[in-house]
């Protein structure tokens, strides 16, 4: 049986912007029109703390080309395959590095015009030490998920599709001798990734979607976009469910300092214990 992962990695991509345009043509036109002579300024939330106000029609254009970046990049590198992701350099690993922090940079560049970041983004969050709290609690929880997730036969059940169980990024992090790369890999799974794809994904890509969609359409398409960007069939439920987790606290608190700890956590721990399995040869072997 041929591989399916390119084919679910593009109907998934496909899937989340169906239904978020579905949504938009359907709610936008029938939403609520400003009332001549209201005064100027946010209108009240339905629901969560994610402002959507300050969105506009061209912030469409945006994430229609992050999106397209996201896609093109995702289906390269599946086409390429794990061999290439094993024969990875410093330097391959550099240019992903800056990627990252250039898409995070264009999002960034979008909003700044219209308000500071730190409002933006919630970051002069009050209630902060809930971090310490919040965090730990989520990756326990997302590690059951997925530990349940084992023990229903999941791994099983992909590995009959002829799909490898164990990611291509794991596999450097078992198997490389470069400190280098392993350096690179450390720094972009633990500070990279968390900073990057929270403000990219949660920051800009699900407020802009709430705005024209709403949230529940908006968490579950920025979901699947996020779960389907990381090219990985056998990650794609586990993070698609965490992807929901990090819209939903980001609702709850308003501020993306939540989700960023959720995620700097959860692939800390990831990264700690794979380097456990390398070096104290830990009979252990965790995929997502």
């Amino acid at each position: 049986m041929p591989d399916p992962t390119e084919s679910v990695i593009i109907a998934t991509f496909s899937a989340a912007l169906c239904a978020f345009v579905l949504a938009a043509v359907v709610r936008y036109p029938f939403g609520e029109k400003p009332v001549a002579g209201a005064e100027a300024g946010p209108p009240e939330l339905p629901t969560g703390r994610v402002a959507t106000h300050l969105y506009r029609p061209l912030d469409l254009l945006a994430i229609g080309f992050i999106l397209v970046v996201f896609f093109c990049l995702v289906i390269a590198s599946v086409r390429a395959g794990s061999k290439a992701e094993m024969e990875l350099g410093y330097a391959a690993l550099l240019q992903s590095i800056i990627f990252q922090f250039g898409v995070a940079g264009i999002a960034t560049l979008m909003v700044v015009p219209r308000i500071r970041v730190s409002e933006w983004l919630g970051l002069k969050w009050p209630a902060w030490h809930w971090i310490f709290l919040i965090a730990p609690i989520t990756v326990v929880a997302m590690w059951c998920f997925f530990g349940g997730l084992q023990a229903a036969g999941y791994m099983k059940w992909i590995e009959s599709f002829g799909v490898e169980t164990v990611q291509d990024s794991v596999k450097i992090f078992q198997k490389s001798s470069n400190p280098i790369v392993l350096g690179l890999m450390a720094f972009a799974a633990i500070v990279v990734a968390p900073l990057c794809e929270e403000i990219v994904f949660r920051g800009y890509l699900y407020p802009v979607m709430k705005k024209f969609s709403g949230p529940w359409v908006a968490g579950f398409c920025s979901a699947l976009i996020f779960a389907a960007a990381h090219g990985s069939l056998v990650a794609l439920l586990p993070l698609f469910v965490f992807g929901c987790v990090l819209v939903f606290i980001y609702e709850k608190t308003g501020s993306l300092w939540a989700p960023i700890a959720v995620h700097f956590c959860f692939n800390g721990a990831t990264v700690i214990i794979q380097m456990a399995v390398r070096y104290l040869d830990l009979p252990l072997d965790i995929a997502p």
